[in-house]
C-alpha cells in the first residue's frame, strides 16, 4: 500500500490564490478548499470547529480581507480576518501536529526603500490592510510550531479579480486609461506562489524548508503603468477601444488607503532554500497570457 496522501485545508477557495492552490494540490492530496460560506474566518469558534472536523495535515491560509481601501472603514473586520484568524489557525495546527503556510503582503513595509526588501528589514505598514496583515504573520511566527509565511506582491491571474483582468476589461470600455506610474513593485503570477508552495512541501504534506518568513514575488520591478502596457502587449485584442495608457502620479489618483511607493521584495532566501529561481515578472506575465488565451 502507498503512503496516505496529505489532508490539506485551503482557505479562500474562491480567491485567485486559493483556487490555484486547490488545483495545484488536488491530484496528490485530499484537499478541503473552503470559501467564506464553508469557513467564516471572522468566527473563531467556526475556525476551531472546522479544523477539528477536517483534521488537516497542512493548512494553507490563502484567505484574507483584501479590500485595501474598504479596510480603512472596517478595521475591526479586517483585523479579525487578517490578524486574529491566522493565530487561531496556527493554534489549531499545533493541536493537530500540522504545519501551516500563511500568505502575507509587501504592504507590511513602509515603501520608502530603494533596494529590494529583505525578510528581516523593519516593517512599517502605512494602511489598515498592511497593519492587519502584519499582525497575522507575527501571530503565526509566534504561535505555530511548524510554519512558513510567504510575503508576496501585486498578485494576478487569468481568472477571478485582479489588476490584469481589470485592465483588460476597462480597455474594452474606454478610449483612454490612466494608470499610476510612480508606484514600483513586482507583479506576481499566482501560479508562481502555488509552485513555490509545492516546492516547500513533500508528498506527505510536511515542510521541506526551515520555518520562517520568505519573500515570494516576481524578480525584477516595474510600475503599474508599465505593467498595464505589458499586459496589452502580451494579450492583444483587436476589439480593444483604449488607444492610450496615460501615466499619472499617485497624487492624481487619491485613495482612502495609502499605497507604498516602492514594494519590491528580495527572493534570495526562498531561492536558496528551494534551490529554484523565481521567474522575472515578464516571464510570469507570458505564462499568464498563455493561460488566459487557453481559457478565453
Amino acid at each position: 500500500m502507498g503512503a496516505t496522501p496529505p489532508r490539506i485545508l485551503i482557505t479562500g477557495k474562491n480567491g485567485q490564490l486559493g483556487w490555484a492552490l486547490a488545483r495545484s494540490f488536488g491530484a496528490n492530496a485530499e484537499v478541503h478548499a473552503l470559501d467564506r460560506n464553508g469557513l467564516n474566518l471572522a468566527d473563531t469558534d467556526a475556525i476551531r470547529r472546522c479544523c477539528r472536523e477536517i483534521k488537516p495535515t497542512l493548512i494553507l491560509n490563502a484567505a484574507a480581507y483584501t479590500a485595501v481601501d474598504r479596510a480603512e472603514q472596517e478595521p475591526e473586520l479586517a483585523m479579525q480576518i487578517n490578524g486574529q484568524a491566522p493565530r487561531v489557525l496556527a493554534e489549531e495546527a499545533n493541536r493537530l501536529d500540522a504545519a501551516i503556510i500563511h500568505y502575507s503582503t509587501d504592504y507590511v513595509f513602509a515603501g520608502d526603500a530603494t533596494e529590494a526588501y529583505l525578510e528581516d528589514d523593519p516593517t512599517a505598514p502605512q494602511n489598515i490592510y498592511g497593519k492587519t496583515k502584519l499582525v497575522g504573520e507575527q501571530a503565526v511566527c509566534e504561535v505555530a510550531d511548524r510554519f512558513l509565511v510567504y510575503r508576496t506582491s501585486w498578485v494576478y491571474a487569468a481568472r477571478r479579480q485582479n489588476f490584469l483582468l481589470t485592465m483588460l476589461r476597462l480597455a474594452m470600455e474606454r478610449d483612454e486609461l490612466r494608470v499610476v506610474a510612480d508606484q514600483i513593485g513586482s507583479p506576481t503570477w499566482v501560479e508562481t506562489l502555488a509552485d513555490f508552495t509545492h516546492a516547500a512541501v513533500d508528498a506527505q504534506g510536511h515542510l521541506t524548508i526551515a520555518d520562517g518568513i520568505y519573500h515570494v514575488s516576481a524578480n525584477g520591478r516595474t510600475s503599474w503603468h508599465a505593467f498595464a502596457e505589458a499586459i496589452f502587449a502580451a494579450i492583444p485584442d483587436p476589439r480593444r477601444t483604449a488607444k492610450r495608457v496615460v501615466p499619472i502620479s499617485t497624487a492624481d489618483f487619491p485613495t482612502p488607503a495609502k499605497r507604498p511607493a516602492f514594494s519590491v521584495l528580495s527572493n534570495q532566501k526562498i531561492e536558496f532554500a528551494t534551490k529554484r529561481r523565481v521567474p522575472d515578472w515578464q516571464e510570469q506575465l507570458a505564462g499568464c497570457a498563455a493561460d488566459y488565451a487557453q481559457n478565453a
